[in-house]
């Protein structure tokens, strides 16, 4: 299918309406971590797994996620999703226990995880490569937006609205979302190949070469940034250097704004690297190292790793972005939608499992007399020995650079 700009355009833009929301909630537990603590009297691991179970649905749904893709369409797997994300943000809001707002943010990850896989399915079969890249880095500058929002703003509206107030406003959001996609986006037309015509199916993505030298990477150096991101820093900025809510709002604020410049540096610059001969693999095997050093010195400095070290860690790690596109590049369009969602499956799995682990090792190391500096400290290293691990297995692995002209499938 050939869009015309404007077409293309607005597909974009409200497709990007519907993320915000998503990244907004994503994040807004790190916010929201010394009300939720002090409310509910949560530890390190309790805190850990309401934000996780956020990861948690979000994972459990990305395998059929991508089956329906492929077969329905993205816009309306999307409306049906959406609707989930309103009954969880509902269901949070009136949730009166703990146990009820784990499954409440569970239901929430189920329905927004079609937020970015859609949008990129989309693009996948809509757009050319290199506005697929430009596309992709654009939709993820759209949810460090949200991120943005999901801390000052947060902070500022918190005495008002109450954090249950807040998420009555989210699922308005999300009903605005749904009006703007049925109305502006295309309809899935009746070339939308069905999820039976590629044999293989799962089975082909996951022994996929490509997939396979990403895997490690995107469990651990991905789902670790946005553990980081989404969660932990803010704990480490209270706990270890020990700032205050509205300092550890302010820096958050001052990470995501500077993840929000960096994906829209991207969505500028990599049409013209990838011009001039640079790849996705050679990317990433360049850049990665300055996320791992980041993430070392902010172990190194201890107390004094304030929000400047996370924030070059955030922004360095966006390097490991360009795998999505490289993933959906690496298959026709027909198994586009369960490539990306198989992968974006690993991610969040990984987001979930860190989020949850790096909470109980700090507990644990705590009962073990560690001091809460010593303990998150080791915690971030144990991440980060992980990191290095996967980063060696992109390099051994070896597999063909999808980004490269000659590579890329066609439909």
């Amino acid at each position: 299918m050939t869009l015309l700009p404007r077409t293309a355009v607005l597909m974009f833009l409200s497709f990007a309406f519907a993320y915000f929301p998503s990244a907004l909630v994503r994040g807004v537990v790190a916010t929201l971590a010394p009300a939720f603590s002090a409310e509910l009297q949560l530890n390190s691991a309790n805190l850990g797994l309401l934000a996780g179970a956020y990861f948690l649905g979000f994972a459990a749904m990305q395998l059929p996620l991508g089956s329906a893709l492929d077969r329905f369409g993205p816009k309306r797997v999307l409306l049906a999703f959406l609707v989930l994300a309103v009954l969880g943000c509902g269901a949070f809001a009136m949730a009166q226990s703990f146990a009820a707002l784990v499954v409440a943010r569970m239901l929430i990850g189920m329905g927004v995880g079609a937020c970015l896989m859609a949008p990129m399915t989309s693009f996948r079969r809509n757009y050319g490569a290199t506005a697929q890249m430009r596309a992709n880095s654009w939709m993820l500058m759209t949810g460090s937006l949200g991120l943005v929002a999901s801390t000052l703003p947060v902070q500022w509206l918190l005495p008002t609205l109450g954090w249950r107030g807040l998420f009555w406003c989210l699922a308005g959001l999300f009903v605005l979302g749904i009006l703007l996609i049925a109305r502006v986006v295309p309809a899935d037309g009746p070339g939308v190949p069905s999820a039976s015509t590629e044999q293989g199916g799962y089975r082909q993505v996951f022994r996929h070469p490509t997939f396979v030298r990403y895997l490690p990477m995107a469990f651990f150096q991905y789902g670790g940034m946005v553990a980081l991101q989404s969660l932990w820093i803010g704990p480490w900025l209270t706990r270890v250097c020990g700032w205050s809510a509205q300092q550890t709002a302010g820096g958050l604020f001052a990470i995501n704004l500077a993840m929000l410049f960096a994906f829209m540096g991207w969505g500028v610059a990599v049409p013209r690297l990838y011009a001039r001969g640079w790849t996705a693999h050679g990317l990433i095997a360049w850049g990665m190292p300055l996320s791992l050093l980041a993430l070392f010195l902010g172990v190194g400095l201890g107390n004094g790793a304030t929000a400047w070290v996370w924030a070059l860690f955030c922004v360095s790690s966006t390097f490991v972005s360009l795998s999505q596109p490289a993933i959906g590049q690496a298959f026709p369009s027909s198994l586009a939608g369960r490539a990306l969602s198989a992968y974006n499956l690993v991610i969040f799995a990984g987001v979930f499992v860190l989020q949850w682990g790096l909470g109980a090792t700090v507990d644990a190391l705590v009962a073990q007399g560690w001091s809460t500096v010593s303990a998150f400290r080791g915690a971030f290293a144990l991440l980060g020995v992980c990191c290095v691990l996967s980063y060696v297995w992109f390099l051994w692995r070896d597999a063909p650079d999808p980004t490269r002209p000659s590579s890329v499938h066609t439909r």
